[in-house]
C-alpha cells in the first residue's frame, strides 16, 4: 500500500519532495479524494507549472479523478492564475494546479481550487481531504470519467488583453524566475504595445537564474537591468506567476505592502480594503485617506480572497506581494497586477520612483524566518504570545501573534507552507526598530532551541 505523508497536507495546499513526499501514486490518490470530495461527478481542470515531475503528477491525479467519476480538462503547462481563470472560463466544478509556488526546485505539490476559484485551505476542507487521503476513504466510480486536452492560453491573453489600453510608451524590465509567466506575458504585452525587456524567460523546472522566489539576493540582476535599460519599471516574478515584486525606475525594491499602497491611491472608487497583518501603518493611512475601509486580516490566500469576495472590497494585497482585484473574481495575478501597475503610471505621468516616495515611510525590517520543526511552531508563537502580554503589551493573534508598543508593532507567525517561524517588525525610527528586533530575534531563538530539547 502506498504511505503518504501527513505533512504534506498544508494550509492553503499540499507540498512536499517530488521523489520523496509526492509521486504518481499519491498524486493517483489525491485526485480519487478530491474527486470523492466533489461528489463523484462533473468536470475538473488540472494543470501544471514548470516544476520537474509536473507531467508525471498530472498523469496520476487525472488518473484518480476519472477513477472518481469526473472529467478531466488538461490545460498543460500554465501559470496558477490561468488555472484559476481556466475554472471560471470552462464553468468547472473544481481546478487543480500541481505547482510548489516558489519553493527550491526539487519540491512540488497541489493547489486544489474549489467551483469559483476559492482554494481548498484549512477549514475550508482541506481536514476533510486529508483525512480521504490518508485513510483511503475514497468513492470509486463503475464508469470512469474522460481525460481531454483544453487550450486557456488563447482566452486567457484576449481576456487580459481586453481589460487594459495603455495611453504611454512604456518600458517594463521582467525576470521571469524561469517560471510559467513566461508563457502568457510576453504575448500580452505585445497586444498592448508594452516593450518587455527581460531575463531568465525560458521555463525551467531547474531554475537556473536563480531560486523561482522574488527577493532581495534574487532580484538584484533586474534592479541593474531596470536602470541600465532605462525602463519604466521591473517586475519580478515567482515560479508559478501570482506574485510579483516590483522595482521602481531607480533600482528599489518595493514591499507589497507599498505596492497596495500606490494601488489603493489611485483606485476609481472607495470601498474596503483588505490587507494582511504584516502591513506597514502607512499603507493603513493611505486606506484612510483615499476614504476608503481598512481591513486587517490573518496572511493567506484563503483568507485573502474570501474576504475580498465576501466583504465586496475594492482591492486585497499581502506584504508578500500577492495583490487580489475583485474585477478578476478577486484572484491574485501576477500579470494583471503588472499591468495595472504600468497603466497607473502612465495615467499618472509620473515615474513610479515618485509614487514610491508619495507613501509615508518607517523603518521596517523585510520578514526573517527561523528554521522550527512544523510539530513545535504553534507552540513556540504561543510563548512568545504569552512573554508580550506578560509585559502588559495589546497583543493581537488574528495570524500569529502581533505585539503593539507606542512607538511600534512586531508581528511573530508561524510559516504555513515551510518548517519555519516568520518575524516581522515596524518603528517610528531605526533605533527603536534595533531594539524591538533584537530582543524578539534572541526570544524566538532560544524558544525554538528550549522546545527542541524538549524542555
Amino acid at each position: 500500500m502506498v504511505s503518504v505523508k501527513p505533512h504534506i497536507f498544508r494550509a492553503y495546499d499540499i507540498r512536499g519532495v517530488y521523489g520523496q513526499d509526492l509521486d504518481e501514486e499519491v498524486a493517483e490518490l489525491i485526485g480519487l479524494a478530491y474527486g470523492t470530495f466533489l461528489g463523484n461527478r462533473g468536470r475538473v481542470v488540472v494543470g501544471r507549472d514548470v516544476r520537474i515531475g509536473g507531467e508525471v503528477l498530472v498523469r496520476g491525479l487525472a488518473r484518480g479523478l476519472t477513477r472518481a467519476g469526473c472529467d478531466v480538462l488538461d490545460v498543460g503547462m500554465v501559470s496558477t492564475p490561468m488555472l484559476y481563470f481556466s475554472t471560471v472560463y470552462f464553468k468547472v466544478d473544481g481546478g487543480v494546479q500541481v505547482t510548489a509556488s516558489h519553493n527550491p526546485p526539487e519540491w512540488n505539490g497541489f493547489k486544489i481550487v474549489k467551483p469559483g476559484g476559492a482554494t481548498l485551505s484549512a477549514g475550508a476542507g482541506m481536514e476533510q481531504l486529508k483525512d480521504m487521503v490518508i485513510n483511503r476513504r475514497f468513492r470509486e466510480c463503475k464508469r470512469p470519467g474522460k481525460i481531454e486536452r483544453a487550450d486557456i492560453l488563447m482566452p486567457y491573453i484576449e481576456f487580459m488583453s481586453s481589460r487594459f489600453k495603455i495611453d504611454a510608451r512604456m518600458r517594463i524590465a521582467v525576470d521571469y524566475s524561469n517560471g510559467a509567466a513566461a508563457i502568457p506575458f510576453p504575448k500580452i504585452a505585445e497586444r498592448l504595445g508594452i516593450e518587455i525587456v527581460s531575463i531568465n524567460d525560458v521555463p525551467d523546472g531547474r531554475f537556473p537564474g536563480h531560486l523561482p522566489e522574488p527577493t532581495e539576493e534574487t532580484l538584484k540582476d533586474l534592479q541593474r537591468l531596470v536602470v541600465e535599460s532605462g525602463a519604466d519599471f521591473g517586475a519580478g516574478f515567482d515560479g508559478d506567476g501570482d506574485r510579483v515584486v516590483f522595482v521602481d525606475d531607480l533600482g528599489r525594491i518595493i514591499p507589497g505592502d507599498i505596492t497596495l499602497a500606490i494601488y489603493v491611491k489611485h483606485l476609481d472608487k472607495r470601498g474596503k480594503v483588505v490587507y494582511d497583518v504584516s502591513s506597514s501603518s502607512a499603507l493603513r493611512e493611505i486606506i484612510l485617506e483615499k476614504g476608503c475601509e481598512p481591513v486587517e486580516m490573518r496572511v493567506g490566500r484563503a483568507f485573502l480572497l474570501n474576504a475580498v469576495r465576501e466583504l465586496n472590497a475594492v482591492i486585497g494585497g499581502e506584504k508578500s506581494n500577492h495583490f487580489y482585484f475583485p474585477e478578476i473574481w478577486g484572484f491574485d495575478d501576477a500579470v494583471y497586477a503588472t499591468i495595472r501597475m504600468a497603466e497607473i503610471v502612465a495615467r499618472a505621468g509620473k515615474k513610479l520612483s515618485r509614487l514610491v516616495d508619495e507613501i509615508p515611510k518607517y523603518p521596517s525590517i523585510p520578514i526573517r524566518t527561523f528554521e522550527c520543526p512544523d510539530e513545535l511552531k504553534d507552540r513556540v508563537v504561543e510563548e512568545i504570545a504569552r512573554y508580550y502580554r506578560e509585559k502588559g503589551l495589546k497583543v493581537s493573534t488574528i495570524d500569529g501573534v502581533k505585539a503593539y508598543f507606542d512607538d511600534g508593532w512586531i508581528l511573530v507567525r508561524q510559516s504555513n507552507t515551510m518548517p519555519q517561524v516568520k518575524m516581522t517588525a515596524e518603528a517610528r525610527t531605526e533605533k527603536r526598530l534595533s531594539e524591538i528586533v533584537g530582543e524578539a530575534e534572541d526570544m524566538i531563538r532560544e524558544t525554538i532551541r528550549r522546545l527542541s530539547r524538549g524542555a
